[in-house]
């Protein structure tokens, strides 16, 4: 995902808190007592939460598909002097070195999961990924944002460097949004590059996902809104937490 347009992704998205948003992470994995230890983020992309948070004091692991994203992940890392193994995984057969205390899926991650099978087999490879009691924190943009904010919209924004036309078309049966996005880049002698990319993502209801959680065997599940304030009606972003359940085995162990 994101191959096309890897290169000018960080500017598109220059906007973006994400000091502000790795806060949030390190926050809402506090409230399960997770201040440290070996943190993976899926769909980590160029790095923009993974790097904030191992200056949090987390050792991370990034993963994505793409390798150009986790290309320019890299060498961001390198530039501020931090050693992050970046690896290219499918979040849904996610298979690491060491259980991780927590797993993270950021950004609308979870978003780009389109079928049940799909979010099924995330849960059930992050879980796996974990140790007893370790935790995961995802974030998902809403069915409300997907349908009345991006849904059947053309977004379009000229800058000196970069001119693009984004065009979406919601699909209610199926809860995917197809989205067609144009861009158009300048060069250094002044021509511009066109780069079109395609991508779907899904606007899962908080009960399907919470039941694949329970399938998978998550428990302590809470969703919050973007505040991680109680979900309000109009919410466009939620964050879920869960724990990988501890048996009584490794309890007395």
């Amino acid at each position: 995902m994101y191959t096309g347009f890897a290169e000018v992704y960080d500017e598109l998205m220059a906007d973006v808190a994400y000091p502000t948003w790795a806060q949030l992470y390190a926050d809402l994995m506090a409230r399960y007592g997770i201040t440290g230890g070996k943190v993976c983020e899926c769909a980590c992309g160029t790095g923009a939460l993974t790097i904030p948070l191992y200056k949090k004091g987390f050792k991370m692991t990034g993963v994505d598909l793409s390798q150009d994203m986790l290309w320019i992940a890299a060498q961001k890392a390198r530039k501020s002097g931090i050693a992050i193994p970046f690896v290219r995984q499918d979040m849904r057969a996610l298979r690491l070195h060491r259980p991780m205390d927590a797993v993270l899926a950021t950004c609308d991650g979870v978003n780009y999961l389109l079928g049940t099978e799909d979010l099924h087999a995330f849960f059930c490879a992050a879980y796996q990924a974990l140790r007893p009691g370790g935790g995961l924190f995802f974030d998902v943009s809403t069915p409300y944002k997907i349908e009345n904010r991006l849904g059947n919209q053309m977004i379009c924004d000229d800058s000196e460097h970069i001119t693009y036309f984004w065009q979406n078309a919601y699909h209610a049966a199926t809860g995917i949004i197809d989205m067609h996005l144009c861009f158009f880049v300048r060069q250094e002698d002044g021509n511009y590059r066109r780069i079109d990319e395609e991508q779907k993502q899904r606007a899962w209801k908080q009960e399907e996902i919470l039941f694949e959680l329970r399938r998978a065997g998550f428990e302590q599940i809470t969703v919050s809104g973007n505040g991680l304030h109680a979900p309000r009606e109009r919410e466009e972003r939620w964050h879920f937490a869960a724990l990988r359940r501890v048996s009584p085995e490794e309890m007395e162990g």
